[in-house]
């Protein structure tokens, strides 16, 4: 059950507390550690491949995204049960035990100079974020009341995709300051270490299932969880909406190391730039949500995200500039005294503002229409469909991007599919568009000062 409405408070309120606190660490540091490890190791195989194998950098790059994403196809179901059957507390300091012993893994690998044992541990990287997911969505209903969700889900999103830019810049970091790697796995190894500290102060969030029998067969559970996931129309509309934002927004950051030297002409440091400026995008997006929605969660705001994430993508097509500098490569003080730059980064720090309105709500909405006792196996259902759309998003972009067509025109045909997905998904649940007008109504009613 959750906890009754509390007295109003701003949303980093819950960062002292301690219903909230302890659990966000412990993901902000599982997210930071999963993006440091990929990283410094994509890094090394980037710049080092002729001491690890053979093959060639661009195979082993993709390798790497693929062996990471697997598990997410091949046990989300398992984990989804799992966070159903026992405390979602314990299960979490579970997970990052898990993590520590993963990164012992990946020492032993740098030890040995061994890429097979170095990307046996990236696989189950990928299986402890895996377990984590269920546990990450469903657990916040327990803890949090339902005028704190839009603000939980908010900071959730917002330090997700902070932890993920500064994982980056630290693997990017410890992968080249020289030296034996291993250092790349006793700095995860303390991360790993600091979450479960951090896990161990998590209050207990008691199964709502705990008869629950664990179905292994990750096909029939797959399509099971679907099935719960389908019950509620909105709730599974709602997971498609999620998994084509992952699919668009994976799609943009993909292409931004190829998109900043041979676009816009930048060095290595632009890509960084890019990245830095997306995430402040949605992390301020995310945060914003709750002061635009009054606390509650506000559907009408999915339809304002949408709209800007078309608008900014099709913008980012005219704001890219048509032929490289003449002195390219630039550096970033260079590239940032260029007009055009200016536009490009309003355009993406847009995508990532208009990115936090449309998602965090849809998560909200998951949360709070799914059935207690199946939230996390639906939580599960959606972790799949977000990795299955991401990967198909990736095989679509490349074999576009091979037949000749352009990144900036391949970012505006993402976002003229962004305005058809809105327009079917507001047309199936009208609930959506009435619910944006009215909020629309509101605000404008509110900014005249003749708001209620």
């Amino acid at each position: 059950m959750s906890p009754e409405p509390t007295p109003p408070h701003s949303q980093f309120a819950l960062l002292g507390m301690r219903r909230f606190a302890p659990f966000f660490v412990t993901q902000f540091l599982g997210a930071f550690n999963d993006n440091l490890f990929k990283n410094a190791l994509v890094v090394l195989l980037t710049f080092h491949a002729a001491s690890w194998t053979t093959l060639s950098p661009e195979i082993l790059t993709n390798l790497a995204a693929g062996i990471f994403i697997l598990p997410f196809f091949l046990f989300s179901a398992t984990a989804g049960q799992l966070a159903d059957k026992f405390d979602k507390a314990k299960m979490a300091r579970l997970v990052k035990l898990l993590e520590m012993l993963i990164m012992g893994i990946a020492a032993l690998g740098f030890f040995m100079h061994s890429l097979f044992v170095l990307l046996a541990a990236l696989f189950l990287l990928g299986l402890h974020s895996t377990l984590f997911g269920p546990v990450k969505y469903a657990i916040l209903p327990q803890h949090l009341a339902e005028d704190e969700l839009v603000g939980g889900n908010g900071l959730v999103e917002s330090g997700t995709f902070v932890a993920i830019l500064i994982g980056t810049l630290a693997g990017g970091l410890l992968a080249g300051i020289g030296g034996h790697p291993s250092w790349v796995a006793f700095a995860g190894l303390l991360v790993a270490a600091a979450g479960y500290l951090a896990s161990r102060a998590i209050p207990a969030a008691p199964a709502p299932a705990p008869e629950l029998l664990v179905n292994l067969n990750p096909f029939s559970e797959t399509w099971r969880n679907i099935g719960f996931a389908r019950q509620n129309r909105t709730v599974f509309l709602s997971i498609l909406g999620i998994s084509w934002f992952w699919l668009y927004g994976a799609l943009f950051l993909a292409q931004f190391p190829v998109y900043a030297k041979n676009v816009l002409g930048g060095d290595e440091t632009s890509v960084t730039l890019l990245l830095a400026i997306f995430t402040v995008g949605i992390g301020l997006g995310s945060m914003l949500c709750e002061k635009l929605s009054g606390k509650h969660v506000e559907v009408g705001l999915v339809p304002f995200g949408s709209i800007g994430l078309t608008l900014f993508g099709l913008d980012l097509v005219f704001a890219s500039p048509a032929s490289l500098p003449a002195a390219a490569p630039l550096a970033i003080s260079a590239l940032l005294g260029l007009p055009s730059t200016w536009r490009v980064l309003f355009d993406l720090f847009g995508l990532g503002l208009f990115g936090g309105f449309f998602i965090v709500p849809l998560y909200v909405l998951i949360q709070l229409r799914s059935a207690p006792e199946h939230r996390a196996r639906i939580i599960a259902a959606n972790n799949i469909l977000n990795a299955l759309f991401m990967v198909v998003g990736a095989l679509v972009a490349a074999g576009l991007l091979g037949n000749g067509l352009s990144i900036p025109l391949l970012f505006g045909i993402a976002a003229l599919g962004n305005a058809l997905v809105a327009i079917y998904i507001y047309r199936v649940v009208p609930e959506f568009m009435l619910r944006f007008i009215a909020w629309l109504r509101r605000e404008i009613a509110e900014l005249r000062g003749d708001g209620k």
